[in-house]
């Protein structure tokens, strides 16, 4: 199948009973010679991106891509129906129509020497091979904290790189919190991101922001990227957005504070309690 014939074939799923239905595809690469075995087509815009592949998905890291052409006699090895694909900047975001391996990325960039490089990525893989990303070991704002962890939290945090130690124990509100003299003087909530949209829709979140709001300190903690909100499958990303916003309107002194990742996530955490101690102990000193 030429470029040509490919064209047509990419219009004709468009019209699959009256609808849109475009698809990505999988050919195996026809030059022996090259690097990059297989050869994608991405449904963005008018006309298929065509790229050649070092894999046909990037399942443990990033996988290199580069421009190229529709073989004339394609040997496609994959065909799958796409919910979303849409260019945003230098980034082409593409969602898949099956349960697993549905969501992934092209990102345009300049590689060293002036030439265009493409590389195909998953939220997973980024997390693996982003360079540089070390957690200090600096100890809180309060010294060595003792934190109390809810007794109904489950796979709770453990700080083991933090200059902390724990304590389960029932908390009134929250999941992670610090005291002074037998008092909560900072709370922390954590949520998933999808466990955040389920609380939002059903609307117990205002309920949790309206006890933690009683707190000193209090703040919820996601351990998921902002941008992983338009990313919702089961609800409306624009609707959790908005509710979102709404509720911190609602609840400014509770912020809702997005990490990316779960050990991120308890280093802010780790920084938000010993900060919160720590003002509490200013506080409770007479001037």
């Amino acid at each position: 199948m030429g470029l040509v014939d490919h064209r047509r074939h990419v219009a004709t799923s468009r019209r699959v009973y009256g609808c849109r239905v475009p698809t990505f595809r999988i050919a195996r690469n026809p030059d022996p010679d090259s690097t990059l075995p297989y050869v994608l087509s991405v449904p963005v815009g008018p006309a298929p991106l065509i790229l050649k592949a070092k894999d046909t998905w990037p399942r443990t890291a990033k996988v290199y891509c580069h421009r190229g052409e529709w073989p004339e006699h394609a040997e496609v090895v994959e065909e799958v129906p796409v919910r979303s694909c849409v260019r945003r900047g230098v980034a082409i975001d593409l969602v898949l129509d099956r349960s697993r391996e549905n969501r992934s990325q092209f990102v345009i960039t300049t590689i060293q020497g002036g030439r265009e490089g493409i590389f195909w990525q998953t939220a997973r893989t980024t997390r693996k091979t982003r360079p540089g990303m070390r957690l200090p070991t600096k100890r809180s704002a309060a010294g060595v904290l003792e934190v109390v962890v809810d007794s109904r939290e489950r796979y709770a945090w453990k700080f083991e790189k933090q200059q902390a130690t724990t304590e389960r124990r029932a908390l009134v509100v929250g999941d992670y919190a610090v005291e002074l003299d037998g008092a909560v003087v900072g709370v922390v909530e954590r949520k998933r991101l999808t466990e955040l949209a389920g609380n939002m829709v059903d609307g117990s979140l205002l309920v949790t922001l309206g006890e933690l709001a009683i707190a000193r300190r209090a703040a919820i903690v996601v351990e998921d990227r902002w941008a992983d909100v338009f990313r919702l499958d089961h609800v409306a990303p624009a609707m959790v957005a908005e509710m979102l916003a709404a509720a911190q309107v609602r609840y400014p002194n509770v912020p809702i504070v997005f990490c990316e990742t779960r050990p991120l996530a308890q280093e802010w955490t780790y920084r938000f309690l010993g900060a919160a101690r720590r003002f509490a102990e200013e506080e409770a000193v007479e001037l």
